[in-house]
């Protein structure tokens, strides 16, 4: 069972409206992985449960020995949690719940042309999977405006391609609106984003034969699995529960698109 540590804020500052981007000194950082999420707690007693956050990037800006101990975390204001977790300050303290979920499959893709796609609050985990993996990379990124957060961190590690809902920067539309206007191709798919836009990545991927890897973004309760709060209908049976189900916290939140129903 995982347990609570403590890390502490090296720095944090907001991005884009409502997107703060903070960095933690955290010994969880050596074993994370692309994908791979933290549960964070509210200093607020009332409330008991940690708050889901995908790892952005993982790095070793503040390590002695050469080791990765810092974690990005890259996050939206959603509610009363987050909000407090904005107002926090270098030095603060946060208490985490990790390192949480499966990751990227990276082997998958590894020496071949991929797709590395984001939308919304799903851009951020792209990151990491864009350093670490060794291959042809397009990143495919949708946002709501031209308020493009992260775009020039991501500019480091593969041609980046924008869509925008509103047309204020790239094309005009979502991620597979972009794919279509640069006439792209690839042979796997490693996409975060918001369900409409994963099914459309299922839909894509089934029709041109090729592998999708898909993180599932839901409410979470435990984050450890056992309170079988966050599932997803999948055509294999699940061995915890027996049924056609897997909990997203801990057998996710990526999965292999064909494999779920989503």
């Amino acid at each position: 069972m995982k347990q609570k540590q403590t890390a502490t804020v090296i720095s944090q500052r907001e991005i884009a409206p409502d997107i703060y981007d903070m960095w933690l000194e955290s010994a969880l950082a050596k074993e994370a992985r692309p994908g791979q999420f933290l549960g964070v707690y509210p200093k607020d007693r009332s409330t008991l449960l940690p708050r889901p956050i995908s790892i952005c990037e993982v790095d070793s800006i503040c390590s002695t020995d050469g080791g990765r101990n810092a974690l990005r975390l890259v996050y939206r204001i959603a509610g009363a949690g987050t909000r407090e977790f904005s107002g926090y300050k270098a030095g603060d303290s946060v208490s985490l719940l990790g390192v949480l979920g499966n990751g990227f499959p990276l082997e998958q893709g590894t020496g071949k042309k991929v797709f590395l796609m984001g939308g919304g609050i799903g851009v951020p985990p792209i990151l990491e999977l864009a350093k670490r993996l060794e291959a042809d990379k397009q990143v495919i990124v949708g946002y709501r405006d031209d308020k493009l957060f992260l775009k020039e961190d991501l500019e480091k590690y593969g041609r980046v391609y924008v869509a925008t809902e509103d047309g204020s920067a790239g094309t005009r539309g979502n991620v597979m609106d972009a794919i279509r206007e640069n006439g792209l191709e690839a042979e796997v798919i490693f996409a975060c984003g918001p369900m409409p836009m994963l099914r459309a990545i299922k839909a894509y991927a089934a029709e041109k034969g090729i592998p999708a890897y898909i993180s599932l973004e839901e409410h979470m309760a435990c984050g450890v699995g056992a309170c079988l709060g966050c599932v997803v209908k999948t055509k294999e049976l699940d061995h915890h529960s027996h049924v056609h189900n897997a909990r997203i916290c801990t057998d996710g939140p990526v999965f292999e698109a064909a494999e779920v129903e989503i």
